[in-house]
């Protein structure tokens, strides 16, 4: 069950700025690239579901962070249907993403009141999704609108939260802020596999502050 509502968890985005994505297959492996993250200061990650058995992975990461990580609020992204999703919040996910608009995933969600965070591609997905909702909305693949779409979009409709993943990177993440985005999703720009590799998690905490210390200094 999660352990913070979606006003948290949505609060939480908006304060920090940025959001992790990271998967491993390794549990030991997964550990270390989260507790470097907390360590830099990141309060949200998004353990991305992408490999065979992932679940099981997840189900393991999210019992360490309740046990050693106080305020680490873990969530799953690349989600697709309503019954991935509600096994993931079974073993504790505090926040959903998805690569689509789906209702069945609202739905899902909402029953249990749990942060979901669809990607949409246009204003009408957004409204859609606002209608469902949805408090942070995904841009995804940010990197094919990029932060002039964000900036439209809040032109008319100034009360939407908006989450740029894919093509944020630490050179332009503030560009990305500063057209509007409450948060950011960052991926392989934050923890790149070479980082992973060589078990450099000083480094993937320094990157992390880095980019907290980037948002600070903008707001």
């Amino acid at each position: 069950m999660a352990q913070y509502s979606r006003i948290k968890v949505a609060t939480v985005m908006e304060e920090t700025g940025i959001v992790p994505l990271f998967y491993h297959s390794d549990i030991e492996i997964a550990k270390q690239v989260l507790k470097a993250c907390y360590d830099g200061g990141a309060r949200l990650l998004e353990f991305t579901s992408r490999g065979d058995f992932a679940f099981e992975i997840f189900g393991q990461l999210s019992k360490y962070a309740i046990k050693e990580l106080p305020e680490m609020i873990l969530g799953v992204g690349s989600i697709t249907d309503a019954a991935a999703a509600s096994l993931y919040m079974q073993l504790g996910a505090n926040f959903i993403v998805t690569p689509v608009l789906r209702e069945d995933i609202a739905i899902a969600c909402n029953r249990r009141k749990v942060l979901w965070s669809p990607g949409c591609g246009s204003l009408s997905e957004i409204a859609k999704a606002e209608e469902l909702g949805c408090e942070v909305v995904k841009l995804f693949p940010g990197g094919i609108y990029g932060p002039e779409f964000i900036k439209a979009i809040k032109g008319p409709c100034p009360w939407t939260k908006i989450m740029p993943t894919g093509g944020v990177s630490l050179d332009n993440m503030l560009t990305w802020i500063d057209a509007g985005a409450t948060c950011v999703g960052l991926g392989s720009q934050l923890i790149s596999n070479q980082l992973v590799e060589n078990k450099d998690y000083a480094q993937i905490t320094k990157n992390v502050e880095q980019a907290l210390a980037l948002i600070a200094k903008s707001k």
